[in-house]
């Protein structure tokens, strides 16, 4: 059984905040535990851009990379929008 850890963004996930919220997904993923997933709350996200959409595929492929898995729930509208822009659903099969 995978044991998640659950990481929250609350506010902007925009290019203001982007340098702030990558060293807090690197100590997350540095304290999954081995086969453990990484769950990232979406919920409260207000605003979005493609930085933090290029965070997020960063994330992605950070946990692919090291035998973790990753799901993003509970998206917010912001989130939605910007990932039907630029169609990144394809991207996170699995994980969206």
């Amino acid at each position: 059984m995978n044991c998640a850890h659950s990481f929250a963004i609350a506010g902007e996930l925009t290019i203001y905040r982007v340098a702030e919220l990558c060293e807090s997904l690197k100590t997350a993923l540095a304290g999954l535990a081995d086969g453990g997933d990484l769950e990232i709350d979406l919920s409260a996200v207000t605003e979005m851009d493609s930085a933090g959409a290029q965070l997020l595929m960063a994330v992605h492929k950070s946990t692919r990379a090291s035998q973790h898995g990753l799901r993003l729930v509970k998206p917010s509208v912001a989130v939605d929008e910007v990932f039907e822009t630029l169609q990144l659903a394809p991207h996170f099969a699995g994980a969206y």
